[in-house]
């Protein structure tokens, strides 16, 4: 891009364009984690009362659905690029109201597969890779801020739009209250998007997207793969997340049988709550904090309250650890993208980001299985969670090692 049609923008101005982007990413969040996210517990749940199919064969489908949708959201970056971030925000959108009309019509094993990878396509283009990648082109200073507000809108589609689908289940039916979901959000998402996103402003220097001398995304992979720093913040979150996703599916089992089902949903909702309330919170500072040690304390105060749900069977006790290690879900997945712009070259932003969430999302996939398989050899949950444990602090000390400095990788 010509220097010389640079404007300086003030971020920190409430008329600023991209607080609109904002907007449109929390309601893109919202949709993509109630569809694609959350939704996938309530996939099954329907699936399996409807057809009596094994939960492993159902459960299957989710597995193939996160590592499908990993190998596509390592190319999000190169999409955008390529297409513009309006036109693949509405492909993403279209694509998941599609897949959600799919799962609502699946009665063979089969079609479940197929619905997933198409739910897949609708994932990469409405989660963490377009919204990280979208904003970077709207903020440099306050891009923390930014994409921690709009992931908000995660946390919200896991509060309000699943039992909002469950509500829609008991009067439509299974079938006709994933049509009508699917066709309330194309109808909420599309004018929004065409009204809201236009064209990016221009960027200055060395950050311009489309710089001449920009290396090629297969050589910015091939470099990361040598980087130091970038193998401990991949490594590290990777680990993380296995351990988070893993204990969370499996938290209202576990507590079910210690403080019964009406507590355990407490728990759960708290969880959930303080996750925005941790990223509401920490919006404000991460853009000036050390966020690889953020990062590491965070790890930690997962693994201490994973240590008081283990430990201490008292009803307001485990609800408080539950809340304590929901403080810092919600900053997990902001605080990659921070480190990946303060530490690497701007030029490279997009597609270390897709890369760093694509590594996590094929490694959570296999959290939820790898606790379950635990659990079952044990007899109990103490052994798959003293694992997550382990893992937590593994990640704590892994986050802290650090490469060169704003590399080229």
């Amino acid at each position: 891009m010509d220097a010389l049609n640079y404007t300086p923008r003030d971020e920190t101005s409430i008329r600023y364009d991209g607080w609109r982007i904002v907007v449109v990413c929390f309601l893109l969040a919202t949709f993509g984690w109630a569809f694609g996210f959350y939704g996938q517990s309530v996939y099954v749940a329907e699936l399996q009362r409807l057809h009596g199919w094994p939960a492993s064969l159902i459960s299957s489908g989710t597995t193939f659905f996160y590592l499908s949708g990993a190998a596509l959201v390592a190319f999000v970056s190169e999409a955008i690029k390529g297409f513009g971030p309006r036109n693949c925000m509405i492909a993403g959108i279209c694509t998941m109201a599609l897949a959600a009309i799919s799962i609502g019509q699946v009665r063979e094993p089969w079609q479940l597969y197929l619905a997933n990878a198409v739910l897949a396509f609708g994932w990469a283009g409405t989660s963490l890779g377009m919204i990280t990648n979208t904003l970077g082109l709207w903020f440099d200073k306050k891009r923390g801020m930014a994409i921690s507000l709009a992931l908000n809108g995660a946390s919200f589609g896991g509060i309000v739009g699943v039992p909002l689908m469950v509500m829609a289940i008991g009067y439509f039916g299974f079938a006709g209250a994933m049509t009508a979901s699917a066709a309330a959000m194309v109808i909420v998402m599309i004018p929004v998007i065409l009204l809201a996103v236009g064209r990016p402003p221009a960027h200055s220097g060395a950050g311009a997207i489309d710089a001449a001398d920009t290396p090629s995304p297969t050589q910015i992979r091939a470099r990361a793969f040598r980087d130091v720093g970038f193998l401990s913040v991949s490594a590290a979150f990777a680990l993380v997340l296995f351990a988070q996703v893993g204990f969370i599916v499996h938290l209202i089992a576990f507590l079910d049988s210690v403080i019964g089902r009406q507590q355990a949903a407490v728990a759960m909702a708290l969880l959930t709550a303080m996750a925005v309330v941790g990223r509401v919170l920490f919006s404000f500072v991460i853009d000036r904090m050390n966020q690889r040690l953020a990062s590491s304390l965070s790890f930690v105060s997962q693994a201490v309250a994973l240590v008081i749900v283990i430990n201490v069977h008292h009803d307001y006790a485990l609800i408080a650890a539950c809340a304590l290690f929901g403080f810092s879900v919600g900053n997990l997945i902001t605080l990659p993208a921070l480190i990946v712009q303060r530490e690497f070259d701007p030029r490279s932003f997009g597609v270390l980001v897709s890369l760093i969430t694509a590594i996590n999302q094929i490694t959570y996939a296999f959290g939820p299985g790898a606790v379950g398989l635990l659990r079952d050899l044990s007899g109990s949950y103490t052994l798959p969670f003293y694992g997550c444990i382990a893992v937590e602090l593994t990640a704590a000390v892994l986050v802290m090692i650090r490469g060169h400095a704003k590399t080229s990788s």
